[in-house]
């Protein structure tokens, strides 16, 4: 098997035969289980809290999270293999925190309708090629910061956490300098393991909620209102495409790979339509969790990097399969230690991207822009900070060309 070639790229710059085996590391592996472990515990509590609002038996919620984990872990592998570029999807956690407020109103089988319709949306945008036009028109400074806002918000969260896990954090801290100065290679599953040793000798590791269990899908037939259409299918469109796959897209090209965005939202789309009946709200391209396999520590060949997306959606599968037990087994970690392990594994990506930001004279102000405004967590109407820090450079870019021009 070999994946499709850019046409643009000499012969000596395409991936030779896909060797999965081959091109896995200790890095590419850690790099997958980090993303995974990011983006599960930065808000499958979301959907425990919109399950239960909605009055949801512990089985349908439990095959909600199978149903996104499946979806997300076929994909991620699927599209990293195909394409041979490091292609992370994840379910979108704004749309489970709008869920919150908006499930318990409507049917559970009307909700189930509202998720087919936005999947149907989220297809045909990616079938139609539009969305690939889109973006092939920002400017590369103004990606290249997109990038870095996203991923500071998560990068300064070491810091924070340091002011509540102070001798966990600094232990890790610095276990990571020392590593990245005698061996870069391994400073990330090295500091990983020193976390979690030093977590266990403070005491901050809990099991006594774990337990294992399988999940097993609960089949909904879907039923459609406009009530349930206008109240959340809309609406998870709406921040699907403008807060995850805008920045998802964004990520893949500020590190550097040229995937068609077409078919990648495509994918997610019709994925999505198969399983929202299991209780999927919608699965999309991911941004934080991509920025980690996709950068200088899931592998130094960036060639090699699909295999960190490829064992992310093995780790998927895995937690899939357990559905709901996942979150007890990520409850046993400190989540001092969660979010520093994340930070430090995004340091590159955030260097890269401020970086090239700035590269171009012509695209610096604006760039500057759009990390402010991005990295500012600002979220309007609904919708958050990467979709208007990147309307914010696009327009000061206009607004400044124009005025030079």
């Amino acid at each position: 098997m070999t994946a499709p070639s850019s046409p643009d790229l000499p012969a000596s710059a395409r991936p030779g035969p896909l060797r999965p085996l081959a091109d896995t590391s200790v890095a590419t592996i850690v790099a997958g289980f980090v993303a995974m472990m990011t983006g599960y515990t930065s808000s499958l509590v979301l959907m425990f809290q919109a399950g239960q609002a909605a009055h949801l038996t512990d089985a349908q919620i439990s095959s909600w999270i199978w149903a996104l984990s499946i979806g997300m872990a076929v994909t991620t592998i699927g599209l990293s293999l195909w394409f041979r570029a490091p292609t992370v999807v994840a379910w979108s956690t704004p749309g489970a925190a709008l869920l919150i407020s908006s499930l318990p109103h409507v049917p559970y089988a009307e909700a189930i309708g509202a998720y087919i319709v936005c999947a149907v949306l989220l297809t045909a945008v990616g079938l139609t090629g539009w969305f690939d036009t889109l973006m092939k028109r920002i400017p590369a400074g103004i990606a290249a910061a997109l990038l870095a806002g996203i991923l500071f918000e998560i990068g300064i969260e070491i810091f924070h956490a340091a002011q509540v896990q102070t001798p966990l954090v600094l232990t890790m801290f610095f276990a990571y300098l020392l590593m990245k100065r005698f061996v870069p290679r391994y400073a990330i599953v090295g500091t990983l393991v020193v976390g979690i040793a030093a977590a266990a000798a403070l005491g901050l590791l809990d099991f006594s909620h774990f337990h294992v269990a399988v999940a097993k899908p609960v089949f909904t037939m879907p039923a459609f209102s406009v009530q349930a259409i206008v109240s959340i299918g809309i609406p998870l469109f709406v921040v699907a495409m403008a807060s995850q796959n805008v920045p998802g897209i964004a990520v893949i090209r500020a590190d550097g790979y040229d995937t068609p965005s077409s078919p990648l939202i495509a994918t997610t789309g019709l994925a999505s339509l198969v399983l929202a009946p299991f209780g999927s709200h919608g699965i999309n391209l991911a941004a934080i969790t991509a920025a980690i396999c996709t950068g200088p520590h899931a592998h130094e060949d960036r060639t090699k990097r699909y295999m960190a997306a490829v064992w992310c959606g093995i780790f998927y599968l895995i937690a899939g399969t357990f559905g709901a037990t996942i979150a007890a087994l990520f409850a046993a970690f400190p989540q001092a230690l969660v979010v520093s392990i994340a930070a430090l594994a995004l340091f590159g990506s955030i260097m890269s991207g401020l970086t090239n930001a700035m590269q171009n004279p012509k695209e610096r102000e604006a760039a500057l822009v759009t990390f402010m405004v991005t990295a500012s967590g600002l979220t309007l109407l609904s919708i958050g900070a990467a979709f208007w820090g990147l309307v914010a450079g696009v327009v000061t870019q206009v607004v400044l060309s124009a005025r030079k021009a």
